[in-house]
């Protein structure tokens, strides 16, 4: 497979879950208010979820194209969960907040993804 088609896949996955993202953080503020970075977490924790079922899928389903695959966990998935978004929250919330709540943040966005991933596999080996 040609690699700039990988490169568009990737490319048009990250629009996508960047705008999901967008979209994510905006309903938890309005929702939820701006003093907790819900957002964050929710985009984490259902990504986590959503990848933990989607190889699930990908190793059920073979064979898939390396574009899809890139599209999928690289591009969508990859912009919709953000790892520097996470740094900077904990790091706000120590400065403007307490050490007991950036760690509580901290804590359960590690162990919520983790069970999220979890959760999707689970779902995934059940229902594929």
């Amino acid at each position: 497979m040609n690699g700039g088609v990988i490169w568009l896949a990737v490319a048009s996955g990250g629009a996508l879950g960047a705008m999901a993202r967008y979209g994510v953080s905006r309903a938890a503020v309005h929702l939820l208010g701006p003093n907790f970075p819900w957002g964050t977490i929710a985009a984490n924790v259902t990504g986590s979820f959503a990848m933990g079922f989607l190889i699930v899928w990908l190793a059920r389903t073979e064979p898939h194209s390396a574009a899809m695959r890139a599209f999928l966990t690289v591009g969508l998935l990859g912009a919709f969960t953000t790892f520097s978004t996470f740094s900077l929250d904990v790091v706000t919330l120590y400065r403007d907040r307490t050490l007991t709540i950036a760690g509580a943040y901290l804590a359960a966005s590690v162990i919520l993804s983790v069970i999220g991933l979890l959760g999707g596999m689970t779902l995934g080996r059940q229902t594929l």
